[in-house]
């Protein structure tokens, strides 16, 4: 059983937001993680790309990054477009740079790794999508 993120959880979590992670970030325009990473840059988040086979490329003008510890500012938000199997090692590195939360898209759930993730004091949101939830709350970056 997920435990599903407040409104007011989620709403925090958003509105101390600047710098988001997006893991599985993608350069093809029909894909999600490109559709919702451009909305959130429109609405003021700075938005780094992460996917090792984009590293070095422009992603609707963001360089992307082969990984999260490639990343030299502080991270708000790892934001995870990733198959429930490969989101243990993505907490694992999110952990481990200090970000501030984890939030699995919609469909992805996996519980050991939201426990690890709270247990380390990030703050985790499971099978929601940030676009969806950007724009429901009419937020923009903090």
């Amino acid at each position: 059983m997920t435990s599903r993120a407040s409104d007011a959880e989620i709403r925090e979590i958003l509105e101390g937001a600047r710098v988001i992670a997006m893991v599985g970030a993608s350069d093809r325009p029909h894909r999600d993680s490109h559709v919702v990473m451009a909305r959130l840059l429109e609405r003021g988040y700075r938005v780094i790309p992460v996917n090792p086979g984009l590293a070095g490329k422009s992603v609707l003008g963001q360089r992307a990054v082969a990984r999260l510890e490639d990343i030299a500012e502080g991270i708000d938000i790892v934001d995870i477009f990733r198959r429930p199997v490969d989101v243990p090692p993505v907490v694992a590195s999110a952990i481990a740079v200090k970000a501030k939360a984890v939030w699995m898209q919609l469909g992805i759930v996996h519980e050991e790794a939201a426990a690890a993730a709270r247990a380390a004091g990030l703050k985790v949101v499971m099978d929601r999508c940030i676009k969806i939830e950007v724009l429901r709350l009419d937020l923009h970056a903090g």
